[in-house]
Formats: C-alpha cells, sequence, structure tokens
C-alpha cells in the first residue's frame, strides 16, 4: 500500500483497512409468553379470516349451471 512520509494526525485513518471491531452487538431478547401467545392469536385470526371469506365466498364463485335460470317477471310476459 501507498505510505505517506508525513504522518498522519489520526492513525486509526491510515490504517482503517486493518481496523477490525472487537464489539459484538447486543444479544436478541427473548420474547415473553405473552408476546408469544399475541403473535399466535393474530396469525390464527389472519388465517380463519382468509378460511372464513374463501367458504363464504365459494357459493358466489360456482358455476350455477345445475340450477334453472331464472327469469324476472317482467320477461316472462304476462
Amino acid at each position: 500500500m501507498f505510505r505517506r512520509r508525513e504522518p498522519v494526525p489520526f492513525a486509526f485513518v491510515a490504517e482503517a483497512d486493518r481496523f477490525r471491531s472487537n464489539v459484538a452487538p447486543p444479544p436478541r431478547q427473548r420474547a415473553s409468553a405473552g408476546q408469544m401467545a399475541g403473535r399466535w392469536l393474530l396469525g390464527l385470526t389472519i388465517v380463519a379470516g382468509l378460511v372464513g371469506s374463501l367458504v363464504l365466498g365459494m357459493p358466489a364463485l360456482s358455476a350455477t349451471a345445475s340450477t334453472p335460470a331464472q327469469q324476472s317477471q317482467a320477461s316472462q310476459g304476462h
């Protein structure tokens, strides 16, 4: 690496490519029982909502070929 002849005012800047931090991040806190229960409850609520909307929406999406076509009273012609 290129070395300068004049002294560098901050030695750590000159040696920054060799610097490694010895400071480790703090360990993650474990979730409490209440937090875990809340996450499970939220997930269960979302899944139940999706399943419920699918169950309620399936009759509207199904083909009605087995039932006879209904005609309005105006089209029956009295």
